[in-house]
C-alpha cells in the first residue's frame, strides 16, 4: 500500500541519518518503525474491554448463563 504522510523536516533529517548508518532505504526504515509500533501497541487478548474483557465468560458459557434466565 502506498500512503502520503507529512513528516516534519527535523524528523526527515534524523531519518536520513538513520538510513545512511544502517544502509537501508527510507521506506524500509519506516516499515520497520511501523512494525515495531504495532507490536508494542497491540492489545493482548485479556486487555479487551466490554463483554468479552478479562474475567468474563467465554461465548458458550455466557450463552448458557443468559438462556438459563429465560
Amino acid at each position: 500500500m502506498r500512503t502520503l504522510v507529512d513528516i516534519p523536516d527535523h524528523q526527515v533529517a534524523s531519518l536520513k541519518t538513520i538510513c545512511a548508518s544502517k544502509k537501508l532505504s527510507r521506506a524500509e526504515v519506516i516499515r520497520q518503525a511501523l512494525a515495531a509500533f504495532i507490536e508494542t501497541n497491540k492489545a493482548a487478548p485479556g486487555q479487551a474491554f466490554g463483554l468479552w474483557g478479562a474475567g468474563k465468560d467465554d461465548g458458550l458459557a455466557y450463552q448458557k448463563r443468559v438462556r438459563a434466565e429465560w
